[in-house]
This record gives C-alpha cells, structure tokens and sequence, in this order.
C-alpha cells in the first residue's frame, strides 16, 4: 500500500476506533484497568482480516499510546495487562497469549505463542489458602528487538535483541543477545553473528 494512503486509513482506523477506546475507559472506571483491557482486547481479537488487524492496532494505539508503525497483530491474540509495550514494525501472529509484556521493533512473534507475566505470577507454599488468593507477581518480560519467537514457544523470561527460538521451545531462563535457542527448557545452539 502507498504511504499516503497507508497514513489516510491508519488516521480513519484511529477516528474509528476512538468509541472503543471510550467503552474501554467506562469499564476502567466500573472494573479497573486490567480487566477492562482485556475484556476489550478480547472482543477486537474475533474480527478476522486485515480490517481485523487494523482496528487491533487501533485500540491498542489509544490505549498503550505507542506508534505502532507497521504493526501487525493478528486474530485471536489475547493481552491479559494493560502495561505492555509493542515496537514499530512488529508482528505478532494468531492465537498468541501476552501477559506483561515489552517488545522490540521488527520482531516476529508465530502463531500460538505463549508469553506469560514472569515465572512467579502464582504462589502456592501455604496450602491452607487456595492458590488463587495467594500473594501474585507480575514480572514484566522483555523481547528485544529483530527477534522470531517460532510458534507455540512458551516465553518466561527475558530475550535479548536478535534472538531466534525454535518452534514449540520454553524459555525459562534469559538469553542474551543474538542466541539461537531451541527445546524445553530452551538451550542456546548457536550464536547470530554479528559482523
């Protein structure tokens, strides 16, 4: 698409989507932040298409204030925390689940990714309090930037700018920049050179 109309429609996407930003912060007022994001991320990630992958990007402009530039974020992905932050140029594929989250520009997300809020988002020592009512930590997890994240990977923790992972891999601990890891829990194979 042109850039003058790709700027045209992204500014009628962002007219278009500014009652949905209003309904969003009508819920806020009624049920807080986090459940009012995800119950309207939830309603825009069923719409197919790229009108679909439009006014997702749309709503989530209004609502995490990011550029968002040539952002693609696909069908049936679900964000469950409002504080996230998503670069220019990224693509996050369908049926992906994105807790706290941050990620760097032009990074591939594949389809049915997993990023969860951390790796100690529920406790569970006291067995006289059900898990749900224990203490919870939400850790923001970091994806750098020019990173593919193959799909149905589980992501726990942190990744450095350039990395790949392999499809169906869990990372459960760091990895630094431009590491090529793959299995579960996730290994470094290789290195991305960077000359």
């Amino acid at each position: 698409m042109k850039p003058v109309l790709k700027k045209i429609v992204d500014m009628v996407i962002h007219i278009l989507t500014l009652p949905v930003f209003a309904w969003y912060r009508c819920l806020s007022l009624g049920f807080g932040g986090r459940k009012a994001f995800t119950s309207v991320m939830q309603a825009v990630s069923l719409l197919p298409g790229i009108s679909g992958e439009w006014l997702r990007r749309g709503i989530l402009k209004w609502i995490i204030r990011a550029e968002l530039k040539d952002a693609c974020i696909c069908f049936g992905t679900l964000f469950s925390d409002p504080d996230i932050r998503i670069g220019n140029g990224v693509y996050i594929g369908p049926e992906c689940d994105l807790g706290k989250i941050s990620i760097g520009d032009d990074t591939i997300i594949g389809s049915n990714v997993q990023v969860t809020s951390g790796l100690n988002q529920h406790q569970f020592k006291d067995t006289q309090i059900p898990i749900r009512d224990q203490n919870q930590q939400f850790k923001r997890v970091n994806i750098g930037r020019d990173c593919w994240i193959g799909s149905g990977s589980i992501v726990c923790s942190d990744i450095g700018d350039g990395c790949v992972i392999g499809a169906g891999s869990v990372v459960i601990k760091a990895l630094p920049n431009y590491s090529v890891a793959a299995g579960n829990p996730a290994q470094i194979i290789n290195k991305r050179s960077t000359t």
